[in-house]
């Protein structure tokens, strides 16, 4: 089942054409057939979804305009709260917690604006890793080929979306969250400026870099999730003056691409070929964001971790125990030197308005051995596809995830990168790389 876009599908609504109710009932019914492997979701809402889409109908009889997302189903990551659930964070260590008393800010703007939640989606623990296996809730499986990895840590988001079961997915991104699994499961992710949206009523894990962003299958669709949820708030002035130039990121970025990655990438540059950029010390701003988040990620849990460590998830336990262990000269390290790449990376923009990188090496790594080749060598890859865009979590700029057009076997994605602030420059760079055939999104596999 293929669903139009959010966009279109608010436009039925309104228009009487399309309730909200029958909507939700498919997104809802979709969802269940999938089942939780498939789908992406973990937990589906059904009373909540069905009560909320019969009060947009109401709305619509009366001759009322529910908003830009009128019935519109979407889903979020399980570290959203939403009123009377558990905010499990994908986590048995919180399966006791308190239900959450209020929506997360997000969602309550979302659906401010029409839309209807209908489930949340699974998750790497807590965050904390690039794969979406999780031993607690279980693998998400890509939909291009479910011997496959989704990515993550937000991989049941991107899945929910690249199977068409909601045209939209809020989500997380703190080193390549969701950006990892956009680009492995062939949709549109958007992570914004650092503290461009709220996050009131999410579950944190790294307070120096954690955003909420979007995921969809339409680019017009993930803005107006953007400028939904930010309320109003003023954009840069000169966003969409001139002609956009684009840089290629090289060196760390142009290292450790796979086969697969390498022929389409170097085609794409050449169809679009302006001017390649040196980075220099992006290794150092990969292992600077690694330390940032193994030392916030282990304070914010340290309670559990001394109360009951055999609770996580083996991988997290260990990168957590470890994080409890660096000294603290190394995290005042690595901060500062985010500052210094921050201004350094500034320079390149004066050069180029958009940048752009892989998203991930290559294809999705599969279930039974998910690991990628790294230097010559076979590493995690729970632990390591998030190489190119930690650098840029580091940075707190913006990035937006498209997908390369081409018959692949499965998805190839590219990141785009512009400076703090600048989120219209990405999406206007996007529309252009979409209307010369340079990016598509790929039709919902069969199913």
């Amino acid at each position: 089942m293929v669903f139009p876009t959010a966009i279109a599908m608010a436009a039925q609504v309104r228009k009487g054409e399309a309730t909200a109710v029958d909507l939700c009932l498919r997104a809802l019914d979709h969802a269940e057939a999938l089942g939780t492997d498939r789908s992406g979701f973990t937990r589906l809402l059904r009373k909540r979804a069905l009560l909320r889409a019969a009060s947009v109908d109401k709305l619509v009889e009366a001759g009322l305009d529910p908003g830009p997302l009128a019935g519109v189903p979407f889903g979020v990551a399980d570290l959203f709260d939403v009123a009377g659930e558990i905010t499990t964070a994908g986590s048995r260590t919180r399966r006791h917690a308190a239900f959450a008393s209020r929506d997360a800010r997000a969602i309550v703007l979302l659906e401010a604006a029409g839309a209807v939640l209908i489930g949340t989606q699974n998750m790497d623990e807590f965050g904390y890793g690039f794969v979406t296996m999780n031993t607690h809730y279980g693998t998400t499986r890509n939909p291009h080929d479910e011997s496959r990895v989704a990515g993550g840590a937000a991989g049941g988001s991107a899945v929910a979306v690249a199977t068409g079961t909601v045209p939209i997915s809020l989500a997380f991104d703190t080193n390549g969250s969701l950006r990892v699994p956009a680009g492995l499961c062939g949709v549109i992710g958007l992570k914004p400026t650092y503290g461009d949206l709220p996050r009131e009523g999410v579950y944190p894990f790294v307070e120096s870099l954690d955003v909420v962003g979007a995921l969809g299958r339409d680019l017009d669709d993930v803005a107006l999730v953007r400028t939904i949820l930010r309320e109003g708030a003023p954009e840069r002035s000169d966003a969409l003056r001139g002609e956009i130039s684009f840089g290629r990121l090289m060196s760390w970025f142009d290292d450790n691409i796979s086969e697969e990655m390498r022929g389409p990438l170097d085609a794409f540059w050449n169809r679009l070929g302006r001017v390649s950029f040196e980075l220099p010390h992006s290794e150092i701003a990969r292992a600077a964001a690694s330390v940032i988040i193994a030392a916030e990620g282990a304070s914010l849990h340290r309670p559990a971790l001394e109360a009951d460590p055999m609770q996580f998830e083996p991988p997290v336990r260990d990168r957590m125990l470890a994080g409890l262990l660096l000294p603290s000269d190394d995290y005042l390290a690595a901060q500062r030197f985010r500052s210094w790449i921050q201004a350094r990376l500034r320079r390149q923009f004066e050069l180029a308005d958009v940048l752009f990188t892989p998203a991930a090496p290559g294809f999705a790594p599969t279930i039974a051995d998910p690991v990628m080749t790294f230097e010559g060598k076979s590493i995690p890859a729970r632990s390591h596809l998030g190489i190119y865009t930690q650098p840029i979590s580091l940075m707190g700029l913006p990035a937006l995830v498209l997908p390369l057009a081409g018959d692949f076997a499965m998805p190839l994605g590219i990141q785009l990168v512009s400076a703090a602030g600048n989120e219209p420059l990405l999406f206007r760079a996007a529309r252009q790389l979409i209307d010369k055939g340079l990016c598509a999104v790929p039709a919902p596999p069969a199913g």
